[in-house]
């Protein structure tokens, strides 16, 4: 990857991170749903790598975890991001 195309990766991950800390500010679920619908994962896609992920997550080899995570594509990324913070609004619920 050249210079400039790591540099436009690079806003475009703070423009949505910048989307999620809002979301979570405001608990508007509206940027969250525009990233996750139109990836093309079956419901069982997505029951599968949160299996996954709450499996490895509670292992203690954080490199199984790291290799495995490492190993995902750009909308499995997207799904887990999203749960977290859909998780995280549910865990600190008022």
């Amino acid at each position: 990857m050249n210079e400039t195309t790591q540099e436009h990766t690079t806003e475009q991950r703070q423009e949505i991170d910048q989307g999620v800390m809002e979301t979570l500010r405001t608990r508007d679920h509206s940027v969250l749903a525009q990233q996750i619908d139109p990836l093309s994962c079956t419901h069982n896609d997505i029951v599968e790598l949160l299996a996954q992920y709450l499996a490895l997550s509670e292992q203690d080899d954080d490199d199984v975890f790291d290799t495995w995570f490492d190993g995902l594509n750009k909308a499995q990324h997207t799904v887990l991001k999203v749960f977290e913070v859909y998780r995280g609004q549910f865990e600190h619920q008022e």
